[in-house]
């Protein structure tokens, strides 16, 4: 059962959330429910993943700026996007304007999830760059004195660095999931909504594994022609977020 409580104080903004546990095949149904939602209006969906696209390459060309912006963007659209699958849901009409409704709406707070991630993905990258410059310079070293435990110590630093990047990426992935579907559709501070996404994510590993599993077989069937199912899957991936959310925190 999901909870629901008013966060104390005025500057809270929202609920307080409790996810659920749920069935494993669970991870299945998040991909066949979604799959009706973007039948709807599967045009317009094919539309804004289109005009995400185009947004996201322009910004990206921007010189350092532009992946900083990216970070900060991201969840905002994403906002927009768990608006729109939830009006599809409702039986309402989907409309092009609906990617842009986190703009209008929860921009501070979505803004502040992207701001967190920029963060993370900074912290990830300090601590690949630390640690990979520690394996170089063991090898290098190693390899200078004729020293093959030096070059061993070297590659296992490196190997160490590669493990931990995918550790915290993972961590942000799963605090990251939900949180902008909390921020945009519960009024969920961001931290707050990051902490129950992290939550549901760890309370629900093996339908995320069966999630996991379907996706990257989705993945490689959408490669094959040149790429072009991507233009499908992105939409319907973004739609199964929705999907997930609602089944692990309810409506």
């Amino acid at each position: 059962m999901t909870e629901q409580t008013n966060a104390a104080g005025s500057g809270a903004a929202g609920w307080s959330v409790e996810p659920r546990l749920v069935d494993a095949g669970r991870g299945l149904s998040w991909w066949t429910e979604a799959w009706p939602l973007f039948t709807k209006c599967a045009g317009v969906w094919i539309v804004m993943t289109l005009i995400l696209l185009v947004i996201l390459i322009a910004v990206g060309f921007i010189p350092v700026l532009g992946g900083l912006a990216i970070s900060l963007l991201l969840p905002v659209f994403t906002g927009g996007w768990m608006l729109a699958a939830q009006k599809v849901d409702a039986g309402g009409t989907v409309e092009i304007g609906d990617l842009f409704s986190g703009f209008r709406d929860k921009l501070s707070p979505l803004a502040v999830l992207g701001a967190l991630m920029l963060a993370a993905s900074l912290l990830i990258g300090l601590v690949a760059v630390v640690l990979g410059a520690g394996a170089i310079f063991g090898m290098i070293t190693g390899g200078a004195l004729g020293s093959s435990a030096g070059v061993m110590a070297g590659l296992g630093a490196g190997m160490l660095g590669v493990l931990a990047a995918l550790a915290l990426s993972l961590v942000v992935t799963m605090a990251l999931w939900f949180a902008p579907a909390l921020v945009m559709l519960r009024n969920v501070a961001p931290v707050e909504a990051m902490k129950a996404s992290f939550a549901a994510c760890l309370k629900n590993t093996v339908p995320f594994l069966v999630y996991g599993v379907l996706y990257l077989v989705a993945a490689i069937v959408a490669s094959i022609p040149f790429g072009l199912g991507w233009i499908v899957l992105m939409p319907v991936l973004m739609l199964t977020l929705y999907v997930s959310y609602k089944d692990i925190f309810g409506e």
